[in-house]
């Protein structure tokens, strides 16, 4: 026997009581396939922003470790640490170049949490819009 909270006997449950009723007029594996359909579009958004969020994590990772394997470079290498005291302008260069490689990772990061909302707001808004021809379809059925 199916566990009593599977979608399949959820559905299935909810089929049984419309039908118990039979509102004139109401289209019972209509109201459902709608339905399943709305919860697939949540899903998907979900697994969307998920993903969107794993990538944003993964990111977030490489450049943690890529800004400490530069710091780590910069601390061991003697060379560096000298030439920085007998050469400001050099300082000034390993800074703005670090300054830079961060705000350019700033911005994949930014661009990378956009792109996941604008998709997982993309799969819900199309199915808002199906929801509104389907309420238009059945207002100008009845009137």
């Amino acid at each position: 026997m199916e566990s009593q909270s599977s979608p399949a006997n959820l559905f299935g449950e909810i089929g049984r009581i419309i039908e118990q009723f039979r509102l004139p007029g109401l289209d019972a594996a209509a109201v459902l396939e709608a339905r399943r359909k709305d919860i697939e579009a949540l899903a998907e958004a979900n697994r969307i922003a998920l993903a969107g969020a794993q990538d944003l994590a993964r990111k977030q990772s490489d450049i943690l470790q890529n800004t400490l394997q530069e710091l780590q470079a910069l601390v061991t290498d003697g060379r560096t640490a000298a030439g920085v005291a007998k050469n400001p302008a050099q300082a000034g260069e390993l800074i703005q170049k670090t300054l830079d490689q961060a705000l350019g990772n700033m911005r994949d990061l930014a661009e990378l949490a956009c792109k996941s909302q604008t998709e997982a707001f993309g799969v819900v808004s199309g199915r808002v819009q199906h929801n509104v021809a389907e309420l238009r379809a059945l207002l100008t059925r009845t009137t």
